[in-house]
């Protein structure tokens, strides 16, 4: 080098990051299931059906169809008789009534929910509890 050059040392400064998992707390979720018995109202029919048997003794020309009157249903019974001619007679009828009864009936009904129950630790060791139920 010559006597007249100078030399300037040059500085560079760099920067390195790192990243590192640091434990801040904990989180516990537990679920828990609630039952509890709720009665549950449900309207029963029965239908019952008297059977009435109806004398009649009428002649006929024709075989009488079954027949709906209301709530009664008409069956005929028919018979032929060997008289001097042969004919249809009316013997009796069947008639069928039908009664229909409602009630309402309490049935027990097991009904579930869930809830939820978070607790949450910090490094310190305090402890946060939070609970979730269904509204």
């Amino acid at each position: 080098m010559a006597d007249d050059e100078q030399v300037i040392p040059l500085v560079e400064e760099r920067v390195a990051i790192s990243k590192a998992e640091v434990e801040t707390g904990r989180l516990r979720v537990r679920i828990a299931i609630d039952e509890r018995e709720e009665g549950v109202a449900a309207e029963l029919s029965r239908d019952e059906v008297e059977v009435q048997r109806v004398p009649r003794g009428v002649p006929l020309d024709t075989l009488p169809e079954v027949r709906v009157d209301g709530d009664t249903t008409i069956i005929p019974v028919v018979e032929e008789q060997l008289v001097v001619e042969k004919r249809l007679v009316l013997v009796e009828e069947i008639h069928l009534v039908r009664r229909t009864e409602s009630a309402t009936h309490e049935v027990p009904v097991t009904v579930r929910s869930e809830r939820a129950e978070v607790e949450r630790e910090s490094p310190s060791g305090a402890v946060a509890r939070a609970r979730w139920q269904p509204k």
